[in-house]
């Protein structure tokens, strides 16, 4: 009996293998299977693409993509010089373009495969970081300035020099971003937020070392909540998360400080290591159409680059300064670029800030 049992049991196992090939070749020939469709990974912001046009992507495309996510542009870079690959398409800032180019991660593009690409604002045609676009297509932009609370402070605020009013002590948030918040202090000093006198940045450190005190908290992540609610009733911020407040409460505003401030864009990327380059071009292409990138607009309240998406996202949209800033703003705005060695200046500056 007992010798049998293992001959019983080989036989059975193989009666299941055959039954499971035949189960495994029905499933084969299904093209929706992941299994059977060609990859696309895709690095982005947190909550910076809609599932449903994800969906609509692997629909057209017959393919599969899988989304992994960042919160900050330090965290891609570092990822991807830890050697991490896979990765097909990216999103990084502007000044973080740069740094990849340098770095020789990313691969040189094919507009040929791209035309919706071309389709953008005048002032996003031609960017320092990247002026022949080889390298980088601008996918949404923005401002950094600051959103407050118009039932509490009923004279509008033009200057930063707000943000150092002890009448809000407690009431204040800053971003938890050392060059947008030094960027910030620059600004309000005269100088260029991409400044790398050492002096200088000491003496905005000691400026911002004041205005702690007042700080309820540095953060990037969730400020809009917190005007939404009361809870601050100043926000050092994007622009985007600033309009996603107005919409919850009304009495909401934001402003570009007349010192000046950030011009920021995000930039859809293909990585040198990418498995999948030209279904990454197809997909850039994609989200570039300016009826996907009017839907994408409106969902996160941030300026697509595509001019045509302006003309079609609602008005609502396209007439909040928080979203679509005024044009004739942009003269007095400045795009955040690399300082090379002068960011360890930021970086113990920054440190300190922090510590103390």
């Amino acid at each position: 009996m007992f010798s049998r049992l293992p001959r019983m049991g080989a036989f059975l196992l193989f009666l299941l293998g055959v039954a499971g090939s035949f189960s495994a070749c029905g499933e084969a020939s299904d093209g929706n299977l992941p299994e059977s469709r060609p990859v696309l990974h895709y690095f982005t912001w947190s909550d910076y693409v809609g599932p449903e046009i994800i969906r609509d992507f692997e629909q057209r495309e017959h393919v599969k993509v899988v989304v992994d996510t960042f919160s900050s542009n330090e965290e891609l870079l570092a990822k991807l010089q830890s050697g991490a690959t896979g990765y097909d398409v990216a999103v990084p800032s502007d000044f973080m373009v740069a740094i990849m180019i340098q770095q020789g991660l990313l691969s040189e593009l094919d507009h040929q495969e791209m035309p919706n690409a071309s389709l953008l604002e005048p002032h996003l045609q031609t960017l320092h970081f990247d002026p022949e676009r080889r390298y980088s297509v601008p996918y949404l932009w923005g401002t950094v300035g600051i959103g407050y609370d118009s039932a509490v402070i009923l004279t509008p605020p033009d200057s930063w020099s707000i943000l150092w009013d002890p009448r809000y002590k407690g009431r204040i948030s800053m971003l938890n971003d050392q060059r947008e918040v030094f960027g910030a202090v620059l600004r309000s000093l005269g100088k260029s937020m991409n400044n790398t006198d050492p002096m200088v940045i000491e003496a905005a450190k000691e400026r911002l070392l004041r205005q702690k005190p007042l700080v309820k908290i540095y953060t990037s992540d969730h400020y809009d909540q917190l005007l939404a609610s009361g809870e601050v009733v100043l926000a050092h911020g994007w622009g985007g998360p600033m309009a996603r407040a107005m919409a919850e409460r009304p009495s909401i505003r934001y402003v570009v400080p007349k010192e000046g401030a950030t011009l920021w864009a995000d930039c859809l990327v293909v990585l040198q290591t990418a498995p999948q380059k030209q279904l990454a071009m197809r997909f850039i292409n994609f989200l570039m159409e300016p009826e996907i990138a009017a839907r994408t607009s409106e969902r996160l309240r941030f300026a697509s680059a595509s001019r045509q998406a302006r003309e079609r996202v609602n008005a609502l949209t396209r007439e909040n300064p928080a979203i679509y800033p005024p044009l004739d703003q942009l003269d007095r705005l400045e795009w955040m670029r690399d300082v090379g060695r002068a960011i360890r200046l930021y970086d113990r500056a920054w440190t300190e800030l922090k510590m103390q």
